[in-house]
């Protein structure tokens, strides 16, 4: 039953799905919201594979006037005259633009296409004039104003984040195309772009100061992504496919594909939304995995995260004002903003008294993910083997084993690479925080008792285990410490037995050196 349902998956045009009868979540009432607001210029951001080409797909259609792709949504039943306008869509999500002359390139393969299309002859060859020359004319020769489309507009920023001198050209190159939003506003209807990274230098918002910006808007929430709601109406089928193969009830389904792929939240007060990449896999494939984490590497972000030698800790459940999350610097990028932007990290909380808001990771699908293909950044250890390692350590946890946990930990160390400046005792704190996390043990770090700080705090059924670490020190200095300071004495009275262990990490070579183990 479920192969009569076309799922769609990786579709970004709307008429193509509309045409083909996939499944289609209708967000056309966002579109009402849009044009009655009287804005010109909006701006959304969200991470990679959430919707937002699909979105600004539906956009297109609607403002060329094509009525019957609209058939059955809300866009229909709209007070609205469909009067085509001229759409030009500028996708620059379609290169890497590693060179100047690959951006150059897919510029002037779009402005050709539309000089073409509306019989413009180039002036000059500067992109920017010629953009501003095609917005006039078309605007001459229709009598409509013109609909600027732009997809993922700071995506030749995004891949040169660790390329200075090309993010300089780059943003240069960007900021004077940008520019004709503003200087030709008398012939523009609207202009609507989509991103990953709102980059607040950049003259299209510093340019711009009427550009709304909408990614943290409480009434567009779920503008991209899948609500409950949503999930429960317009895969019901899908959901009972799963049911029938996994021999579970539907509501163990639905709670599985909430914990693997829901948690994503994009503003103060907003809704809670679903991985739609995620969500229209599963049904397509009938099987869970971390499709989302899987679609792209996170290279550059993990670059990033060690360029500026990020405490993990410190950003896992981070506090922060909306100016942290709201723009991203070119120069200096702030690390919660670039992972919260990327879809790593989302809105867990928002004290509105204080105008907090607290962050964490949104799901088992980025955390197991994520965290397993940071490891072997930090650690010696393979992407493809990392399952088999983390179950090992698992069993020696579950079982009181800590000689064996200890030198599963130590080979995880051996020749890791300290590169990037890295600093030593925070690239060890990192790597036993995504272990650790990836044990799905509870464990905290830097764990806080009357006397100190535990270093690394590790629960399981039947054992708490105390671990101290030091670096170019002693084993036996670290557990003197546990002992002397009463790391123990706070779990006296619980039947789980306590293992306490001293660690010494040498960063000549840049492994564990040697432990000590009491109970």
């Amino acid at each position: 039953m479920d192969k009569e349902v076309k799922y769609g998956v990786g579709e970004q045009s709307f008429e193509v799905m509309r045409e083909r009868d996939c499944l289609y979540v209708d967000k056309t009432r966002f579109i009402e919201k849009i044009v009655s607001s009287g804005g010109q210029y909006f701006f959304l951001g969200r991470p990679r594979r959430f919707g937002k080409s699909l979105f600004l797909s539906t956009l297109k259609c609607f403002f060329q006037g094509r009525r019957e792709l609209f058939k059955g949504l809300y866009a229909d039943s709209m007070d609205w005259d469909w009067t085509p306008h001229p759409v030009l869509y500028l996708d620059l999500n379609i290169e890497k633009y590693q060179t100047p002359e690959v951006f150059g390139q897919v510029l002037r393969r779009l402005l050709g296409k539309w000089e073409e299309k509306y019989g413009i002859t180039p002036s000059e060859d500067n992109i920017s004039v010629r953009f501003a020359d095609i917005i006039e004319t078309i605007f001459n020769k229709t009598g409509e104003r013109v609909v600027i489309l732009v997809d993922e507009y700071d995506k030749p920023l995004v891949s040169n984040l660790h390329n200075k001198g090309m993010l300089e050209l780059l943003r240069n190159e960007l900021a004077s195309l940008y520019s004709n939003f503003k200087s030709s506003a008398e012939y523009i209807r609207m202009v609507f772009l989509t991103g990953v990274s709102r980059f607040g230098h950049l003259s299209v918002f510093s340019g711009l100061n009427n550009i709304r910006d909408v990614s943290f808007n409480d009434d567009f929430s779920d503008i991209c992504g899948i609500t409950e709601d949503e999930l429960k109406f317009y895969f019901k089928i899908g959901i009972k496919n799963l049911s029938n193969k996994f021999s579970e009830s539907e509501e163990t389904i639905l709670q599985n594909l909430k914990n693997r792929y829901d948690g994503y939240r994009f503003s103060g007060n907003g809704k809670e939304i679903y991985n739609p990449y995620s969500i229209v896999s599963v049904m397509e494939d009938e099987r869970f995995s971390n499709f989302w984490i899987y679609s792209g590497q996170a290279t550059l972000l993990v670059q990033q995260l060690r360029r500026f030698n990020v405490d993990l800790q410190d950003v896992v459940n981070a506090q922060c004002g909306l100016n942290t999350l709201l723009g991203l610097d070119l120069d200096n990028p702030n690390p919660l903003a670039l992972l919260y932007q990327t879809g790593y990290l989302t809105i867990k909380d928002y004290n509105p008294r204080r105008d907090i808001y607290t962050l964490g990771i949104p799901n088992t699908e980025v955390e197991e993910g994520f965290l397993s293909y940071l490891l072997p950044f930090y650690a010696n250890i393979k992407n493809d083997d990392s399952k088999v390692f983390i179950y090992r350590l698992i069993d020696c946890l579950d079982e009181g084993k800590a000689f064996e946990f200890m030198e599963g930990i130590k080979s995880m160390f051996s020749s890791v690479s300290y590169d990037m400046h890295m600093d030593k005792e925070q690239n060890l704190h990192n790597s036993l925080l995504i272990l650790m996390k990836l044990l799905s043990i509870e464990v905290e770090t830097e764990y806080r008792t009357s006397n100190g700080r535990i270093d690394l705090f590790i629960k399981t059924d039947k054992y708490y285990y105390i671990i101290e670490l030091k670096l170019d020190r002693s084993a036996r200095e670290a557990l003197d410490q546990i002992n002397e300071k009463g790391y123990t004495l706070p779990f006296s009275t619980d039947s789980r037995k306590v293992i306490k262990v001293g660690v010494n990490f040498s960063t000549e070579t840049r492994t564990i050196s040697e432990w000590l183990i009491e109970d």
